[in-house]
């Protein structure tokens, strides 16, 4: 079996507290804990001049680095694990290490995205690269000096050592090294050598959260600045007919009322009365042709899941043939609604627009895509657009659209101030953009007790399966395979919600494949095996978007660390396993019975994900995801009328509670495998894991979300 890593988060934790952070004080934090094996640690002065080296870093006189951060930051730690990877090539002491979050620059950085666990994974080689390129300018430069042949020297913790134990420091050779020749291939680690990654490293900005200190867009504060807040439509597909802001602009503090398109903004003093002004506002709206409610979206479909599309998404073998001629045709459906994304920070951002130019700061996912709009909207050149970033407060999908930049953007054009805009909880479940309402039928044909024919339909609003998910488990392990995808169209505003289509798909599939098993009285797991071992060798499986090998790896994994098989008494398991955003993932569900509702202990979870660069980070990724993908299954619902959410705030809308939050064990795979991804991957399996072990425990199956549907659950 592979080298493992265990990481139980209560044992964990107590190992990590030293890791240094990139501050700007002078002392560790970490130091100030009252552990007195602890050493006072003393950063390295402030510079009185910085030296630049490429993009993205430079490093002052006196040793002390700053590195940037270019990828937004909406909690996943990359403002604190891309440095990293920097630091390790560089081959600084991270306690040295100032982080700076890079502002949008489409020349110096590729992909400035956060989206589809995306951020390591592409930044991995141009990151290390970075570092590297500055280790081997510092290194040549302390070569000339000493009059010496560069590879007989030595580098550590921003420290140049050579043969007879001189030593220079980083900031004494920057300047010079900074004139040095840059590389075109520097020499990167071996992963044996590394230092700082794989060892835990704490959020460089964590002092400022919890003191709360200025962060996130929702705290911009800027001299001049007025406030913003919209009246939208308060239906999909509805007109404004006409409005009446006689006692909007009656309310103190209130500026101006502006209309553009079917909105109605609000400018105000502050944010209070730009809200109390909207809500003071008296609007007129007129219903499309097309009213859209949830019973309307169910029926569309269902009607779906019977037919074919005109172009299958993959297709092996015969499977209409294959299903002909089967002993017994299995078969399920599985549904899902629409789901708003409920970021902690409502959305907001702040602009400033004149004839010739605009300076843009917010919590912004796709800075360059929003520049391109930006610079259509405006009829303004992209070079005289500034896009900034600040830290967000979630995003899961939702920041990755620009509405709100389009809207503030325009506030500030039509006003000519300064503008930071806010949606309110109200605005931004009511009229954001939501997972699709979805639903999937799998129809196996038996033929002598096993799987010959297997037939995915997805019906899905505005989208589809995207990539090389049709290619996915079980792709390889059937001979005759199909998938159809049917896109319907809908005016309620979707797009992507943490792991897109995987989120709900990893369930579906997931919770038919345990009840298969089940039929065919076979174990779960060893069931799953089964399948893999065969897609491993099947000569149809070709182009799988997975490796079954690494499935194979997490499965028993976890199952070993779940003790599965193993009877305890009250106690009910549910496997789940999957692979999404380049990520294999596994889980079991713990659940017991507490006054006859079914009650989630404990998630035990394999992860392979490469090489994991912060410890602390991926635990904290890997645990929100399971906790996010179970509180949604069990109770993440809504619903339209006429067009019209019927749930505005957290009062109607059921999240998960603290105390549901089960106990979670997580356990990688060592690799020296390039990292992928984690801020998505253990999502998809959780609402699987948990409703096979609820079925387990209740002999009851779930073909919809949200479970609390299905059971009594208290809380």
């Amino acid at each position: 079996m592979a080298n493992l890593k265990q990481h139980n988060r209560r044992n964990f934790l107590k190992g990590t507290a030293i890791a240094g952070g990139g501050l700007v004080l002078g002392f560790n934090w970490a130091g100030c804990k009252g552990d007195p094996s602890l050493p006072l640690r003393v950063m390295k002065a402030i510079p009185t001049e910085w030296i630049d080296f490429n993009a993205f870093l430079k490093i002052g006189e006196t040793g002390l680095v700053t590195i940037m951060s270019p990828n937004p930051e909406i909690g996943q730690n990359i403002k604190t694990s891309m440095p990293m990877i920097v630091a390790e090539e560089l081959d600084v002491d991270f306690f040295d290490v100032v982080v700076e979050q890079a502002g949008l620059n489409t020349e110096w950085y590729t992909r400035q995205v956060a989206g589809g666990s995306q951020s390591i994974r592409k930044g991995w080689e141009s990151l290390r690269k970075a570092g590297a390129t500055a280790r081997h300018m510092l290194v040549e430069a302390a070569a000339k000096r000493w009059n010496v042949d560069a590879k007989d020297l030595t580098t550590s913790k921003g420290i140049i050592t050579n043969a007879t134990g001189e030593t220079l420091t980083y900031g004494e050779l920057a300047k010079e090294a900074s004139t040095i020749d840059v590389p075109e291939n520097p020499t990167l680690k071996d992963p044996k050598d590394f230092k700082i990654i794989g060892k835990s490293q704490k959020n460089v900005d964590v002092e400022k959260i919890i003191t709360g200190q200025p962060l996130f867009g929702i705290d911009t504060v800027k001299k001049g600045m007025v406030y913003g807040s919209v009246l939208r439509p308060p239906a999909f597909g509805s007109t404004l007919v006409g409005y009446d802001d006689t006692k909007a602009k009656a309310v103190n503090g209130v500026i101006d009322v502006i209309k553009f398109g079917e909105k109605v903004g609000v400018i105000a003093s502050n944010t209070w009365a730009a809200m109390k002004g909207k809500k003071a506002l008296v609007a007129e709206w007129k219903l499309g042709e097309k009213v859209e409610d949830t019973k309307y979206h169910n029926e569309l479909l269902s009607s779906h899941l019977s037919k074919k599309a005109k172009e299958a998404r993959r297709t092996d073998g015969d499977v209409d043939k294959a299903l002909s001629g089967a002993d017994e045709i299995f078969e399920k459906s599985y549904a899902a609604p629409f789901l708003p994304h409920n970021c902690l920070e409502p959305m907001n951002c702040y602009a400033e627009v004149t004839d010739k130019k605009a300076y843009v700061l917010g919590p912004i996912q796709t800075p360059e895509w929003q520049l391109s709009n930006l610079s259509e909207q405006l009829e303004m050149d992209k070079e005289n657009i500034t896009i900034e970033l600040t830290r967000m407060g979630g995003g899961f999908g939702r920041r990755l659209y620009g509405d709100f930049v389009a809207e503030v953007a325009e506030l500030s054009k039509l006003s000519k101030k300064p503008v930071q805009l806010l949606f309110t909880r109200e605005d931004d479940m009511t009229a954001g953009t939501y997972r699709p309402a979805s639903q999937y039928r799998f129809k196996v044909g038996l033929k002598d007790g096993k799987i010959d024919a297997y037939h995915l339909t997805e019906a899905c609003f505005n989208g589809k399966m995207f990539g090389q998910m049709p290619s996915n488990f079980p792709c390889g392990a059937v001979e005759n395979y199909r998938v159809d995808s049917h896109k319907l169209e809908s005016n309620i505003s979707t797009g992507a919600w943490r792991a897109p289509y995987a989120n709900f798909l990893a369930y579906a599939e997931q919770a038919f494949f345990d009840e298969l098993a089940a039929h065919l009285k076979k174990d779960p797991v060893t069931f799953r095996i089964e399948m893999l071992e065969r897609a491993k060798n099947n000569p149809t499986g070709e182009n799988l978007s997975y490796d079954p090998e690494r499935l194979i790896g997490v499965i028993k994994l976890a199952a070993e660390k779940a003790n599965w098989g193993q009877k305890e008494e009250g106690k009910y398991k549910g496997f789940c396993a999957y692979y999404s955003h380049n990520t294999y993932v596994a889980e079991v569900g713990h659940v017991s019975m507490k006054d006859g509702s079914p009650f989630v202990d404990k998630i035990t979870c394999a992860v392979d994900c490469g090489i994991v660069v912060n410890p602390k980070a991926a635990l904290n990724q890997i645990e929100g995801g399971i906790i996010d993908g179970i509180g949604h299954a069990m109770y993440g619902d809504f619903e339209f009328i006429e067009g019209a959410s019927q749930f505005n705030n957290f009062h109607q809308y059921r999240l998960i509670k603290m105390p549901e939050a089960p106990e979670i064990n997580v356990h990688f795979v060592e690799s020296n495998i390039d990292p992928t991804g984690l801020g998505e991957p253990t999502l998809p399996p959780a609402g699987g894991a948990v409703a096979n072990a609820m079925a387990a425990a209740t002999g009851k199956r779930m073909y919809s979300q949200p479970f609390v549907k299905h059971f009594d659950v208290k809380g």
